[in-house]
């Protein structure tokens, strides 16, 4: 059930992405038209808070620090690798998250071709490549960065093959990617009915390759969390920052109060 669920996922995404790519954003411009690698030390620190109060952001690092109580993330590492719910099999989870981390970076970049790109080609691919060096700053910094968390805390798997558990490169690639998708999903013109089973679509994407890897005995549940978490957060800023479109009303955030902290969550219909 959750693969076809996922492949009919993908299959929506491409179908509804094919159908646009014309037109502007409401402002007249196209999409990656206003892209700039000096967006003004205002517009950074926007991005930056907005991308740590991202739900997708804390939620998955709380629940990171919820696994390390009574030793919950090797005991749930352990039940997935003997159990294995969704996959079947170890093999068989460690293959789906492949094709799910590939699924992700698919949705991302056909994104890219169907967000407004107006009526010129030559407008259109120049627009284009600077809204796609955004992304792509984006995915390399998250890989980057992966990377040498990995190397550097250099935790040992639960299977005990191999160190560099922390965090999981599958889990942060797909989160940068199904997240730049979502954001330039905003910029296309659709139902906000067929927006909102995009996202999901999306972060079903996010959460499988997490769980496979989970399954596939790469990882513990922290290890996920926390790169989606991280994913979610370059994700986030680099396209606030510096893609130069206005940035969207997070559905929750986090601020301070007198004597502690309150959560603000909306969500329009």
């Amino acid at each position: 059930m959750f693969r076809c669920h996922i492949l009919m996922t993908v299959a929506i995404v491409g179908c509804c992405f094919s159908q646009a790519g014309c037109g502007t954003l409401p402002n007249g411009h196209v999409w990656g038209e206003d892209a700039t690698w000096r967006p003004g030390w205002q517009r950074v620190r926007t991005a930056a808070t907005n991308a740590s109060r991202d739900p997708w952001v804390w939620g998955p690092l709380f629940g990171a620090a919820a696994f390390q109580i009574d030793d919950l993330d090797r005991r749930t590492s352990d039940w997935a690798r003997s159990h294995t719910p969704i996959f079947g099999s170890q093999e068989n989870a460690e293959d789906w998250s492949d094709y799910l981390r590939t699924a992700s970076a698919v949705a991302h970049y056909a994104s890219i071709v169907a967000t407004p790109g107006g009526g010129d080609a030559g407008a259109w691919i120049a627009s284009k490549a600077k809204g796609a060096l955004v992304d792509v700053a984006a995915v390399s910094t998250t890989v980057l960065v992966t990377r040498t968390l990995k190397t550097g805390i250099d935790r040992e798997r639960p299977n005990g093959l191999a160190g560099e558990s922390f965090p999981s490169g599958h889990t942060s690639a797909s989160a940068v990617h199904t997240r730049l998708a979502s954001r330039n999903l905003q910029s296309i013109d659709v139902t906000r009915t067929t927006r909102r089973s995009l996202d999901a679509g999306l972060y079903a994407l996010t959460i499988g390759t997490s769980w496979a890897r989970i399954e596939a005995g790469w990882h513990y549940p922290s290890d996920t969390l926390a790169a989606m978490a991280l994913g979610n957060f370059i994700a986030s800023f680099v396209n606030d920052a510096f893609l130069g479109l206005d940035s969207a009303a997070l559905p929750a955030r986090i601020s301070t109060v007198s004597g502690g902290v309150m959560l603000n969550w909306h969500w329009s219909f």
